[in-house]
C-alpha cells in the first residue's frame, strides 16, 4: 500500500476514559464523542462505578493519528477527565472496517 504525504493511514485502536463527576462532565464528553464518531466503531460504558463517583469509557477506533489527536486531546482538557489511547502499529487498508 503507498501513501503520499498528505494521506494518513488509519489504523484500529483504543481510547480509554475516565470520568470523576459525571453528572458535570458527562455531557461535556459525550458531545465530543459525536463530534467524532465516524471514528467509532464501538464503546463500552460504565456508568456507575464507586458510588457514582467514577465512569469509564472504552473505545474502539479506526482512525489516523491526527483524528485520534483531536479527540484525545479535547477530551484531556476537561477537568476531572483522564484519558489514554493506543492505535496497532501495523497499517491495514484505508477501506473502512465494514468492507
Amino acid at each position: 500500500m503507498s501513501i503520499t504525504s498528505a494521506e494518513e493511514p488509519k489504523r484500529y485502536g483504543f481510547v480509554g476514559i475516565l470520568i470523576n463527576n459525571r453528572e458535570t462532565q458527562g455531557p461535556k464528553v459525550n458531545k465530543i464523542l459525536a463530534e467524532h464518531a465516524g471514528l467509532i466503531i464501538g464503546r463500552l460504558g460504565m456508568p456507575h462505578l464507586e458510588e457514582e463517583s467514577l465512569s469509564i469509557i472504552t473505545l474502539i477506533v479506526w482512525a489516523t493519528n491526527s483524528e485520534i489527536g483531536s479527540l484525545t486531546g479535547k477530551l484531556g482538557i476537561i477537568k476531572g477527565i483522564a484519558v489514554k489511547s493506543a492505535l496497532h502499529k501495523s497499517l491495514f487498508s484505508n477501506e473502512t472496517p465494514d468492507n
